[in-house]
């Protein structure tokens, strides 16, 4: 499985601009710059992108460790916020904070930490990223 994302640009890196493209259409030409990048210009930008795909994979591993358990949540919700530092004299990515909001019935808070714990671990998202990654999690 090989999946596939595209960036032009076009100008110097703080007047420039860009847009972003993914083979599936959900991105098609998604304007991204300095601008949306480090201020409040609506676009995307890049830590924005891990982060949803970190949420996304997240939660989807936890689903099948749930399922694979014998469980059935009702709603799984998770945010992740990637931290972005000055370092080195770059930016690099520190961290990805998952919060998780679980509903789960039947399931015993150790049962549901031990799930958590191998889906945060397990998912392609959190192996690839070379930063803390810490998780969050509550479950009504």
């Amino acid at each position: 499985m090989i999946r596939k994302a595209s960036a032009v640009w076009r100008g110097t890196g703080r007047d420039g601009a860009g847009a972003l493209t993914s083979d599936s259409g959900v991105l098609d030409a998604t304007p991204y710059s300095f601008r949306t990048r480090f201020e409040d210009q609506p676009g995307t930008n890049p830590e924005e992108l891990i982060a949803a795909a970190h949420a996304g994979c997240f939660t989807m591993a936890l689903a099948f460790q749930l399922q694979q358990a014998g469980f059935e949540p009702e709603e799984l919700s998770t945010q992740a916020a990637v931290e972005v530092v000055q370092a080195d004299g770059g930016f690099k990515i520190t961290k990805s904070a998952l919060t998780l909001s679980a509903k789960v019935p039947g399931i015993d808070r150790a049962k549901f930490d031990e799930l958590a714990k191998a889906a945060e671990t397990g998912c392609p998202v959190s192996k690839v990223l070379n930063a803390e990654i810490t998780l969050e999690a509550t479950l009504t």
